[in-house]
């Protein structure tokens, strides 16, 4: 079996194609001292505003952040947004090639009000409707050029249009005929599209809404049954859900295994999802055992919650703990 340092390293050669929603998370820091006398809510005083790459993106920065080579298929908006957008992903050193650039839609952008590390309120400009034809005729053409070069390809969906079932089942088509393993972040509009797919990735709530049925966290006879239902439907090679604070559950090559969450000092959830799944695709191009896929996965997104904001993993951090705690 591999060395942990030698797992590590060999992230470093891998290429990881992501296809899915790419957003701004614009951030306003503030401290609240007064209540409004318009209204009864908090008034910030804005202290600094920043902005970050979001959603499929903010899984290009946690890929890049383990050592590895993203390459983002998405759709942004011609405006000012997408301007940024696409400026931040230049200064960040990752590729533009596989961004389409559509007048038909904005891009979308998430906008946090945190005042004293406490979450106030979050304004969202976007639009959820479908990618056209057009849309998603040219993100195919970026995908059948970009994916002969990668080793594993991420499905990062936020219902926000880019990801179709028309497009999930050609990729997947495409990935199979070179024998690059497929890993899905789902959410509920696509959910029952992504058929023989290599790792599906749902957390409890996608689960319900996708499945529509009845799923308590700590029950693992309802949690087994779901993902039977899971695997039957979809035909996938595995599923590894995440259970929040009760951990991940990973089903995956004839071996069913839970670990417990590691106990941590939560400042933000956000974006954990997309580390997860970024570690997660890197440990299957890499062939890695079901049990640390799982623990390495289920390692890294415990970490960044320790953060506020949304902020891709630090490798070494990853490393270090990974060591401490026996993976």
């Amino acid at each position: 079996m591999k060395s942990l340092q030698q797992i590590f390293s060999d992230f470093n050669s891998l290429n990881v194609l992501i296809v899915g929603d790419v957003m701004l998370d614009s951030y306003i820091w503030g401290a609240v001292e007064r209540i409004s006398p318009e209204a009864p809510v908090p008034v910030v005083n804005v202290k600094k505003r920043d902005v970050r790459l979001g959603g499929a993106a903010n899984v290009a920065l946690n890929v890049q952040a383990l050592g590895a080579n993203p390459v983002m298929v998405a759709l942004c908006g011609d405006d000012d947004a997408g301007k940024r957008l696409q400026q931040i992903v230049k200064d960040q050193h990752l590729s533009t090639d596989g961004l389409v650039v559509s007048a038909a839609r904005p891009t979308t952008v998430k906008t946090r009000v945190i005042a004293s590390s406490q979450h106030i309120v979050r304004v969202d400009d976007e639009s959820d409707k479908p990618s056209s034809a057009e849309e998603e005729h040219e993100l195919l053409k970026r995908i059948e050029k970009l994916l002969p070069s990668c080793h594993a390809v991420v499905f990062e969906d936020y219902d926000k249009g880019v990801i179709s079932p028309g497009l999930v089942t050609q990729t997947v088509a495409f990935a199979k005929k070179k024998g690059i393993p497929t890993i899905v972040d789902p959410k509920k509009r696509n959910f029952l599209a992504y058929q023989q797919v290599t790792l599906f990735k749902p957390n409890l709530k996608e689960m319900r809404e996708g499945l529509k049925v009845e799923l308590e966290a700590g029950n693992m006879v309802q949690l087994e049954s779901a993902i039977k239902i899971l695997k039957d439907k979809l035909a996938v090679e595995g599923v590894m859900a995440t259970l929040s604070e009760h951990g991940v559950y990973m089903d995956y090559q004839n071996e069913k295994l839970k670990l417990p969450a590691h106990p941590r000092e939560i400042a933000d959830v956000s974006g954990a999802g997309d580390t997860v799944v970024s570690i997660a695709a890197l440990c299957v191009a890499l062939k890695l055992s079901p049990k640390q896929i799982a623990a390495l996965s289920n390692l890294g997104g415990g970490l960044v919650c320790q953060h506020v904001g949304v902020v891709p993993i630090d490798k070494d951090e990853l490393l270090a703990e990974a060591q401490r705690v026996g993976i």
